[in-house]
């Protein structure tokens, strides 16, 4: 044995006593049921979930003695060599074990290889290549050893590869983002408990792992900092764990690592040693030096911390499990029969009739509060103002100061005929109303058109919101939906182009407007006489309806005052040609309306399912659930048998932590 600098023969005699000391205290028997609840959780992977663990997670620099301070705490080799040793996430599972032989395993991939304390570094080796591939790359993919064995603490922790910047031969380029973002991700968690592995030879405010650990925890209120190689480099190493000028909340812990050929137990009698006799040493306080220190202070900082975040787990898994559980139970449940299929087939239908027939007819819009566009009686009302505008704009009176009465007196000489002189040609009203009525004939069929294209879209939306769930259904009820459509369309504009139809074949209206109207008007004739006839005045007036209007091209003659009530009264008569346009249209298209929600909707789709040549069948293939569906429905019922299980073992275990909480007051 190398008698090491400050230290005296007594004490190496010292070092060669046997010591056998486990690693253990009775704190072991709390923490053990705690810690195999979270093991069991993170077996389950209820991680997967987004529900994190309480974890130890062991981070430092390449070199820095991370695997020794391991090999230490478990008793066992790790691969040792150059360049990273840990390729992979090792989750380490000590577990104190009353026999003598001790018991190891090694989990991945779905599967269990046990091995022996001769093999297992080799066994971790070949493992690890199975999981990242041979040679020098690293992958997430997390590696399990589960360590009985008698005297080791009962920890969990998680070995992460050694950060390096430079890479080596074999190494990809980007060998330092991808150290960086797996250590990210295991010690962002605030779940997580950083054990900061630092060599006493550097300086700790240059260390790459401090950087990373300040990122996620500032305060350092869960990093634990554990220096080693202390026996390498004593000098001002007393200053540097007092001073603790990078935040490390949970404080440090000084070790001597076994060196050479030496058992753990030589190396931890030799550690003792060290710190009580070494000159720089042994000014350290003890309860800040030494593997069991370390040991005993991961066990009782893990056990608080299993403690304070078990309950929130408890939380996190009931709220995740209701979730799911209700995402389940509005999907729809699997249809086995033709029955089942029509079942939901009808529900779908009248699902979407009901939606249709708040929104289209009574105006309710709960379904889409925040959806303007699905304001539908309010679109529409808006829509038929706009029409009745575009009416109004297109009322064909020329005020061309021109030919104020000139198409008016062109009709009459080309309707005359032989008889009394003062009547008027009842064709030439006709005549002039047809042509006035081309003019805007186009109009209702086009807002028409309009109405229908925007009532197309709801109607689609809504039948594809309502069968969401069966996607192959979808594709049947929007061709369904669309020829549905198509059919109450090409109707709705047959009956619209009837009513412009009606509109040029007769001059008829029991309203009593017409006459009142027709009277006002024909009153502004004798002045229109009176000025026509006066050379000393400007041929100009103001008509109502008309604006102001010239006639110095017009003599007072017979057929230009039966052209004057000829316009008055077709003045008079238009205002309740527009009237109507508006007004039946409105009717008719709110009768449409409500015969395609009420009846036309349900008859035709069925119809067209019924008709078609699949038949009854057809139902069955497109009730189908398609893999999507199939997929979640799938994935859903595996994540509540998982939250369910993982509910199961913290229930199991919650009254222990109360009984701890107990007993440690």
């Amino acid at each position: 044995m190398v008698l090491l600098p400050g230290m005296t023969t007594q004490a190496k005699q010292e070092e060669t006593a046997p010591n056998t000391t486990p690693l253990i205290s009775n704190f072991n028997d709390r923490i053990r049921p705690l810690l195999d609840a979270v093991d069991k959780l993170r077996h389950l992977k209820v991680m997967d979930e987004g529900i994190q663990l309480p974890t130890i997670v062991v981070v430092g620099d390449q070199s820095s003695g991370k695997s020794s301070v391991l090999e230490s705490l478990a008793g066992i080799s790790l691969p040792r060599g150059q360049g990273i040793c840990t390729r992979v996430p090792l989750i380490m599972r000590l577990q104190n074990h009353p026999e003598p032989e001790p018991k190891l395993q090694l989990e991945f991939n779905g599967k269990t290889v046990d091995t022996d304390e001769a093999n297992i570094s080799e066994a971790i080796s070949s493992a690890t290549d199975e999981i990242a591939g041979d040679g020098k790359c690293i992958s997430n993919t997390p590696l399990t050893l589960v360590v009985n064995k008698k005297g080791v603490p009962d920890l969990t922790m998680v070995d992460l590869p050694g950060i390096t910047r430079v890479p080596v031969h074999g190494q990809p380029e980007d060998i330092y983002e991808q150290i960086s973002n797996i250590i990210m991700e295991y010690i962002k968690p605030k779940e997580s408990i950083i054990l900061n592995v630092l060599s006493a030879t550097v300086d700790f405010p240059t260390c790459e792992s401090i950087r990373m650990s300040q990122k996620v925890d500032k305060t350092g209120e869960r990093t634990l900092a554990v220096v080693t190689k202390v026996d390498k480099s004593p000098e001002g190493l007393l200053e540097k764990v007092t001073a603790d000028d990078v935040n490390i909340g949970l404080g440090y812990v000084c070790v001597r690592n076994r060196i050479g050929d030496e058992t753990y137990e030589e190396a931890r009698v030799v550690e003792s040693s060290l710190f009580r006799s070494h000159p720089l040493l042994s000014k350290i306080d003890k309860s800040i030096v030494g593997v069991p220190v370390l040991a005993q202070k991961l066990v009782q900082i893990q056990a608080a911390n299993i403690s304070n975040i078990l309950p929130d787990i408890v939380k996190k898994i009931n709220e995740k499990l209701n979730q799911n559980a209700a995402d389940l139970n509005n999907m729809p449940k699997n249809l086995s029969s033709i029955a089942d299929a029509v079942t939901a087939f009808m529900r779908v239908l009248g699902s979407a009739k009901e939606s249709l027939r708040k929104i289209l007819i009574t105006g309710e819009f709960n379904e889409f509060p925040e959806e303007g566009n699905m304001h539908c009686t309010a679109r529409l009302a808006e829509m038929l103002d706009t029409y009745a505008a575009e009416l109004e704009a297109k009322s064909p009176w020329n005020n061309n100061k021109d030919s104020f009465l000139t198409e008016e007196m062109n009709v009459l000489g080309e309707t005359k005929g032989i008889g009394l002189p003062n009547f008027l040609p009842r064709a030439a009203f006709l005549t002039i109303l047809q042509r006035r009525i081309e003019v805007v004939a186009e109009t209702p069929v086009e807002f028409a058109q309009k109405i229908w294209n925007y009532v197309e879209d709801v109607f689609l939306r809504v039948l594809m919101a309502k069968s969401s769930s069966y996607p192959q259904l979808q594709s049947f009820i929007r061709w369904a939906g669309h020829n549905v459509m198509t059919k109450v369309r090409n109707q709705s504009i047959e009956r619209v182009k009837e009513i412009v139809e009606m509109e040029k074949m007769a001059d008829y209206t029991c309203s009593p407007d017409y006459i009142t109207t027709w009277t006002r008007l024909m009153l502004q004739q004798q002045q229109f006489r009176d000025v026509m006839n006066d050379g000393s005045k400007a041929n100009i007036l103001n008509f109502e309806m008309l604006g102001d209007v010239e006639f110095g091209h017009l003599k007072d003659t017979q057929t230009v005052q039966q052209a004057f009530d000829i316009k008055m009264r077709l003045m008079a008569y238009w205002k309740i040609v527009l009237r109507r346009l508006v007004d039946s249209l409105a009717l008719h298209l709110l009768y449409t309306v409500q015969n395609l929600v009420n009846k036309d909707m349900e008859q035709d789709i069925t119809s067209e399912l019924m008709g078609g040549p699949s038949g009854v069948g057809g139902i069955e293939r497109m009730l189908e659930e398609s893999p999507s569906v199939a997929t979640k429905r799938d994935k859903l019922n595996r994540s509540i048998k998982l939250l369910r299980d993982s509910k199961d073992v913290v229930a199991k275990i919650i009254d222990r932590i109360s009984d701890y909480g107990e007993g440690s007051n």
